[in-house]
């Protein structure tokens, strides 16, 4: 049981309101600029930044309560996610799972305008595909890419997308760790904790000047997880790989992977040095006439590292091999 307070609804109520904000600008300045910058990003980045919706159509059998064929029905199942506006034609880089086999896309743009849109191409291997807004014009506000080699953890950065559909959405977070690795063969990625749920896949992960440092491309999770909302470990493609898939994708439609012509021993060898003992890879073929071949590799010879980069795995640097593009030099 409860008691009920009779109320006075004849009267009013006597009240009195603080007569100014408890703090000002000049009392908490540092703060307050951080808001201000902080909102002044986010205006500038959210016109860039577009809600991809899509629909897949398939073909479903209808049965009766016999299990007789009565004909087919077309089911159709939506699928939602984001985008970033890279050039003023109106090419858009988002996930490639976004719109894997779907039979309609739709772009909508910050100011609601919505688009027809074709498919350039598709990286799936670092599930990137780039697509282009039809009709628009030749002047839609693009975003640059940052040089993500240089992201640290610990830095600002700013997640953009539409989260269960809510567009327009802006969160703040920094990049907790770089080179993040599941898997021998997988790529490695950016770890971020802003938070990023489903809708934000393709979406932008930018710097405190509002370039592209990375896609937003996974929420980590482990195990079976029935609960696949935010759970502060965000994922995101480093924007230099991004970059290189759009480039391959804009020249060639799809990425064309890097080749040597070399076999290697399926365990890394260790090699001492005087800088400690370092993981390589002993060359066990190499093909007559490849890249390899005129490049003066020769058989037994151990690989310590991939241009400036090394690596951790044979695996890894087949990787880092196929995902170098054709006829790109070392300097």
């Amino acid at each position: 049981m409860f008691d009920y307070i009779q109320t006075n609804t004849t009267t009013p109520e006597k009240f009195t309101s603080p007569p100014a904000a408890r703090l000002t600008a000049a009392d908490v300045p540092g703060l307050a600029r951080l808001s201000e910058e902080s909102a002044k990003l986010a205006g500038s980045v959210l016109p860039s930044v577009v809600s991809i919706d899509t629909a897949t159509i398939s073909r479903v059998a209808v049965r009766d309560i016999f299990g007789y064929l009565r004909g087919y029905r077309n089911d159709v199942s939506p699928g939602l996610g984001s985008g970033v506006i890279v050039s003023k034609e109106g090419h858009v880089i988002t996930n490639y799972h976004v719109i894997k086999g779907a039979t309609q896309i739709k772009i909508t743009t910050n100011d609601r305008k919505s688009y027809k849109t074709e498919i350039i191409g598709a990286d799936s291997q670092r599930d990137i595909a780039v697509l282009k807004i039809l009709g628009g014009g030749n002047n839609f506000p693009a975003l640059n890419f940052a040089n993500s080699d240089e992201a640290r953890a610990g830095q600002i950065v700013f997640a953009v997308g539409n989260p269960f559909g809510l567009t327009g959405t802006v969160t703040q977070g920094i990049i907790s760790a770089t080179q993040r690795r599941f898997s021998d063969t997988s790529n490695a990625l950016l770890q971020t904790d802003t938070v990023i749920n489903p809708g934000n896949s393709g979406g932008p992960l930018v710097n405190i000047y509002g370039d592209i440092i990375g896609i937003n491309v996974a929420i980590f999770t482990r195990g079976a997880v029935t609960n696949q909302a935010w759970q502060g470990v965000g994922l995101a493609v480093p924007a230099n790989d991004v970059k290189e898939s759009f480039q391959a994708i804009m020249n060639r439609g799809a990425p064309v992977l890097g080749f040597l012509g070399i076999e290697v021993s399926p365990e890394p060898v260790a090699v001492d040095s005087a800088l400690g003992t370092t993981l390589g890879a002993m060359v066990e073929t190499v093909n007559p006439e490849s890249p390899a071949a005129k490049a003066g590799i020769q058989v037994g010879d151990v690989i310590m590292q991939f241009g400036p980069r090394t690596f951790n795995s044979v695996d890894e640097l087949m990787l880092m091999i196929a995902k170098r593009a054709p006829g790109r030099r070392f300097p």
